[in-house]
This record gives structure tokens, C-alpha cells and sequence, in this order.
């Protein structure tokens, strides 16, 4: 589709002997959120990684901005923002040089990282060393360097894990603000209402492949009032019930 920001086709990561994924088709527009969602080691970061060129897919292709990672790196990397489920931040500097210095790679001015950390809720706290923030403050400050240089696609890999009450109420309004800048968003979760309150459309992973996708309201219409999480009972039943999914 000439529209997407994002193409997948027939995506799949084998790792030594094991499959972890088979065969992906995936499209994602601007203006749209979608959440992956599936249980424990289905491939949901693999193939968020995959997405960002830190993995290479065993087979298929991905196609972001028109572009393909092999062909173009530079300008491949250009039209992501990754927010990866954890960073190990500098020791010492506080949240607007962390923010500076990954200004400085993308080449974004100092009044954007003023107007980012503004955005994310940490203008209050810009001086403070990052290692005195908490886990939902580091979520937000991973966010806002994703956010930073306004790029096509916004990938995040389990954003709201660990989030404090601010991240929790907010994190739904920041995506819905993307959106109408034109973002693409796309991000991981296991807590459904996350899903639910801040993606347009749901993708399941099971088995190697998309085993449920739809419009996140369509969930509702189908499978009644408890909408993605009798999906989500349905493919994982028990095995779910305490899962960590990756």
C-alpha cells in the first residue's frame, strides 16, 4: 500500500534450531497505534527489533518509509524512534543532558528537548541525575528520546512496564498525541487495558505468526463485554495468567 509507514511481509526469526517467528504480515499507516500482544515468548520484541534493524529477519522483508534496513541504513534509522523495555542510562547526568546528547545524534535543537521533556512530564525534574529517577520516570525519559526528532514511526517495546501513576494516566493521552502529529505508533504491552485505551488496532502472536488481529472496538463486538482479554484467555488460557511476555 503506497500510504504505509510500515510493511512487513512474510517476516520470520529462526534462532539456531527454533522458530520464533514463522511468517509476519504486517501494515501500519500514519496517524495509527497498534499494540502487540500475546503470552510469554511468542516473538513480540524479536519482532519489534527485527523492525528497528537490531536483528536481521531470517526471511521476508521490512519496508519502512518506502525503505529497506539492507539498503539504506542511515536513512532507515532516521524514520524510527526505539524505546527499547530498558536502557542503562549514563551515571551522573541528569535528565536534559541525557536528553542533549541524544539531540546531538539525531541533530535536533535545544528547544525541542525543552519542549519534549515539557511533553513527557519531567520539565519539573530536567537537572536531576537520571539515577535518582524512578522506574516510570526512566519510561517517560526513553519516550521522550523516541519522541525527540519527530520521526515516522514510534516504536516501543513494552512502554508502560514499571510505569508510576503519572506514566499510567498519560501514557494513552501522549500516543493520541503522536497520532494526530502523523505518527505511526506501534508498541508491545501484556496489560490489555494499555492496549485498549491506547492502540487503534490489536495483533495476537501465537505459534510463529498472527493468530487474532482487529480493530480494538471489533474485539468487544465479537468476543462480548470482556472484549481483548477473553482473546487473550482463549489463545493462553492459564498459561497467561502469570505470563511476562517478550
Amino acid at each position: 500500500m503506497a500510504n504505509q509507514v510500515l510493511e512487513l511481509r512474510g517476516v520470520g526469526k529462526d534462532i539456531g534450531k527454533r522458530t520464533i517467528l514463522s511468517s509476519v504480515e504486517l501494515d501500519l499507516a500514519p496517524g495509527e497505534s497498534l499494540a502487540l500482544c500475546g503470552g510469554n515468548g511468542v516473538g513480540k520484541s524479536t519482532l519489534l527489533r527485527m523492525i528497528a534493524g537490531i536483528l536481521r529477519p531470517s526471511r521476508g522483508s521490512i519496508s519502512l518509509g518506502g525503505l529497506e534496513w539492507a539498503s539504506n541504513r542511515k536513512r532507515y534509522a532516521e524514520q524510527l524512534g526505539y524505546m527499547p523495555d530498558d536502557y542503562l542510562f549514563g551515571q551522573g547526568l541528569s535528565a536534559e543532558e541525557t536528553l542533549s546528547f541524544w539531540a546531538s545524534l539525531r541533530k535536533v535543537s535545544p528547544a525541542r528537548v525543552s519542549e519534549t521533556l515539557e511533553l513527557v512530564g519531567l520539565s519539573g525534574v530536567r537537572r536531576n541525575p537520571v539515577t535518582s529517577f524512578s522506574k516510570g520516570m526512566r519510561q517517560r525519559l526513553l519516550f521522550a528520546q523516541a519522541l525527540l526528532a519527530k520521526p515516522p514511526l514510534l516504536l516501543m517495546d513494552e512502554p508502560t512496564n514499571g510505569l508510576d501513576p503519572y506514566w499510567m494516566d498519560s501514557f494513552a493521552e501522549l500516543v493520541r498525541f503522536a497520532k494526530a502529529e502523523g505518527h505511526a505508533v506501534l508498541f508491545s504491552t501484556h496489560q490489555l487495558q494499555i492496549a485498549e485505551a491506547a492502540a487503534d488496532r490489536v495483533v495476537f502472536l501465537k505459534d510463529g505468526g498472527i493468530a487474532e488481529q482487529g480493530r480494538t472496538s471489533s474485539f468487544t463486538d465479537r468476543y462480548g463485554p470482556y472484549g481483548l482479554q477473553a482473546v487473550f484467555s482463549r489463545l493462553f488460557g492459564d498459561a497467561g495468567s502469570q505470563e511476562r511476555p517478550r
